[in-house]
């Protein structure tokens, strides 16, 4: 969503790169593209002034003219004030002392309430609560029906005594379901109002009946982060009819330009608390500000990517396959773990939205979204359409091997091929980096893959070789020779230096 903003903003900040000093025009230039790209990116104008003057103020400053890197200095100032109209700290979910705890949603038509109930059922169970949806929304044709369905999905229980289409009180059943909680002993009451216009003064008068019949400990208005600053107004009139307490940014993962995320806040002075960030129930969570502004500065989200990989992850997991990884050469690691770790990561999440909260992938943005998510499928009916003992030795799987799990599998053989390689050079890698090896692929650069066994082997090499045809590059190396042969004599250089082959090819 934010890919716009993130954009204008990069290219603004790298024309400030390699600058000492920051004269006032480079920050006036500075402030003029950032609202650019504000303005661009549908934020309210009530909320770019203030927002720009503030940047302007601190740019201007002791805190950059004094830095050693002002430009560094700038996008901290920037990426401070985005945190600021975000909403500051994280709000959390107030609970009542005496449960059950009652959340209200309320919000308008299409904003996506009920499935959003479902999402905030399945989190709050995934919290430890045992959460309780209730259908009041008996106006839309088939809201309790769908509502029966994503709690279903969720996991979670459903109160929806009423069949609605037009029938039933929706007051009632609110108050009604309070009782049935306790009853049932569900420590959270959701309930699912029906969607309205701000306009709508019948249906308004509704919601605020029902807040007042169940006294609810949080109101969450529910908006559609697409509808851009329209989203500012329908808001303050929710809250001068209604009221609410945060709120609840859904179809985050569209590709509107973020308006509605970096003003609501600001103007209704009511913080974001949970976003929904794609159509599966479990594509929620909860709205860190300093967060979202590192992602819209491209400097990733790696807290929420370490949250994500621990719920997916089991430490002894973890631990078992390190342990493999460090054995001999990490010959220990089959295929059939390479499977299991795969596996692991896609229930993470879309490879693409992963790779997504990493630092500095913005800039390679257009490529994470071409990435085919069905390639981990066609890799997994690969590896599934092995025998046990191919998987666990891949080394015999041979040419009529290769034919057959290609057949078995639905791909070419030359896939089967290219995934056992692959397979071998990331073994071969995440093992040296297991035994504390480094990145290989950089010779003679110790705790990076290389050292003194590789240096002595390129040496060895070097002994043998032919002079070059090139005049001026034989005259040079037979100089090198002549310097290597001083400085040996002098007990300089114990050893030969010879030049890496990547620096060579470099060098011409």
């Amino acid at each position: 969503m934010f890919d716009t903003l993130s954009d204008r903003l990069a290219a603004t900040f790298k024309s400030l790169r390699g600058k000492g000093r920051l004269s006032p025009e480079d920050i006036d230039a500075t402030a003029r593209e950032i609202r650019i790209a504000l303005l661009e990116a549908d934020v309210a104008l009530p909320v770019v002034r203030p927002f720009i003057a503030k940047v302007k103020e601190r740019a201007a400053g002791a805190e950059v003219s004094q830095a050693l890197n002002p430009a560094q200095q700038v996008i901290k100032i920037v990426n401070e004030e985005l945190i600021g109209i975000l909403g500051g700290e994280t709000r959390v979910l107030r609970f009542a002392k005496q449960p059950p705890t009652v959340i209200m949603l309320a919000g308008l038509q299409g904003a996506g309430k009920t499935t959003l109930a479902g999402k905030l059922g399945l989190w709050l169970k995934g919290q430890g609560h045992t959460p309780l949806l209730v259908a009041c929304d008996l106006q839309r044709p088939n809201a309790v029906t769908q509502l029966s369905v994503v709690a279903d999905r969720a996991g979670v229980s459903v109160y929806a005594p009423e069949p609605g289409n037009g029938v039933g009180d929706p007051v009632k059943v609110a108050k009604d379901s309070i009782e049935y909680a306790k009853t049932k002993q569900h420590d959270v009451v959701i309930v699912d109002t029906a969607g309205r216009l701000g306009i709508d003064e019948e249906l308004m008068k509704q919601a605020a009946d029902i807040r007042d019949a169940v006294s609810p400990d949080e109101v969450l208005f529910v908006v559609d982060a697409m509808i851009g600053q329209d989203a500012v107004n329908t808001a303050e009139a929710f809250r001068d009819g209604v009221g609410f307490d945060g709120v609840v940014l859904s179809k985050l993962d569209g590709d509107a330009r973020g308006g509605a995320a970096l003003s609501i806040a600001h103007v209704t002075g009511k913080q974001i608390m949970f976003a929904s960030n794609g159509e599966k129930l479990d594509e929620f969570d909860a709205f860190h500000p300093d967060r979202m502004a590192s992602r819209i500065l491209d400097m990733g989200d790696l807290l929420t990517l370490i949250e994500q990989a621990e719920k997916t992850f089991s430490q002894a997991e973890a631990e078992k396959m390190a342990s493999k990884l460090a054995s001999s050469k990490g010959k220990d690691f089959t295929l059939d773990d390479f499977l299991a770790q795969m596996e692991q990561v896609r229930k993470m999440g879309s490879i693409s939205k992963l790779l997504g909260m990493l630092p500095g992938m913005g800039q390679i943005k257009d490529q994470i979204n071409n990435i085919d998510e069905k390639d981990v499928d066609r890799t997994a009916a690969i590896i599934k359409s092995m025998t046990p003992a191919e998987r666990h030795d891949p080394v015999i799987i041979n040419g009529s091997r290769r034919a057959r799990i290609a057949r078995g599998s639905g791909v070419e053989v030359s896939a089967v091929k290219n995934l056992v390689e692959r397979f071998f050079d990331a073994r071969k890698m995440m093992s040296k980096m297991a035994q504390g090896g480094g990145m290989p692929g950089m010779p003679g650069i110790p705790g990076m893959g290389g050292g003194p066994g590789r240096t002595k082997k390129k040496t060895k090499q070097a002994k043998g070789k032919q002079r070059s045809g090139n005049p001026m590059k034989r005259k040079a190396e037979e100089q090198a020779a002549l310097a290597r042969r001083d400085g040996q004599s002098a007990g300089v250089q114990d050893e030969p230096f010879e030049l890496p082959d990547e620096f060579k090819k470099f060098m011409g």
